[in-house]
């Protein structure tokens, strides 16, 4: 019974045309800042030569693809909201929760291959434009290089499940959309900008919590990588079930 969903869920988002556009947004994004702030740091003689350093100047993309892909997440469930398509689905599946659990591995299994292969594509075009310029070659073998590069990645897709689950909560994709771009960015702004008894706070926000797994989070103070990507992935899981439970409590 599973199979045929997840074939009915990728037929619906493929079929919708904001799905490629978006997703065209993310990878043009990504690819154009990682190698444009990886040459213009190659040409900086002061710029870090650590490899830490280097990978995260080749993600830096990534903050500005989470806008088109969380989009993409929010759309996923919201989209069918708006059409009224969400009543034929939950009558063709009345138990309701396989919906969801379909719509998350689809955009599960077509987000995480890709930004995985765009960060490491990033990673190795950035190589060339730093090494244009006589700076030492990095590797994906060096210390924190392929945590950095994948981190990203996993930041991206993990981020994304939080952004389904809340336009699930809310049906409503322009709803979705304003409390994805408040809590992974507004938010963690305003906060920083605070006393430091207050911005301290900021590494237990999603966005630097999971963030700091590719060192792109904004926070000053982060949580150490991994337990910071195991509290987003708690974040994930939390709205996951909350918005299962609305899923099954609530009419459509």
């Amino acid at each position: 019974m599973f199979w045929p969903l997840l074939r009915s869920e990728w037929t619906k988002l493929r079929s919708v045309r904001s799905t490629w556009w978006l997703v065209v947004v993310a990878l043009t994004l990504t690819v154009a800042i990682g190698v444009a702030v990886s040459a213009s740091a190659a040409g900086e003689p002061s710029s870090s030569a650590l490899p830490a350093d280097v990978a995260t100047r080749s993600v830096l993309g990534a903050i500005l693809a989470q806008l088109a892909l969380d989009t993409l997440a929010v759309l996923v469930i919201s989209g069918e909201y708006g059409s009224g398509m969400i009543r034929t689905s939950m009558t063709v599946v009345p138990r309701r929760l396989p919906v969801l659990a379909a719509k998350i591995t689809v955009y599960v299994a077509l987000v995480l291959p890709m930004t995985v292969l765009t960060s490491v594509v990033t990673f190795l075009l950035g190589q060339v434009a730093w090494r244009s310029q006589g700076r030492p070659a990095v590797s994906l073998g060096d210390p924190t290089v392929a945590r950095i590069v994948l981190g990203a990645a996993l930041y991206l897709t993990v981020a994304g499940i939080c952004a389904l689950a809340i336009g699930t909560l809310l049906r409503s994709t322009a709803g979705g959309i304003t409390v994805v771009a408040g809590l992974f960015f507004v938010v963690p702004t305003v906060i920083q900008a605070m006393p430091s008894q207050i911005s301290d706070a900021a590494r237990f926000l999603p966005s630097n919590a999971g963030g700091g797994l590719s060192r792109i989070a904004t926070s000053s103070h982060s949580l150490p990588p991994w337990p910071g990507f195991a509290l987003l992935c708690g974040y994930a899981a939390v709205l996951v079930a909350a918005a299962a439970w609305r899923l099954r409590r609530v009419d459509v």
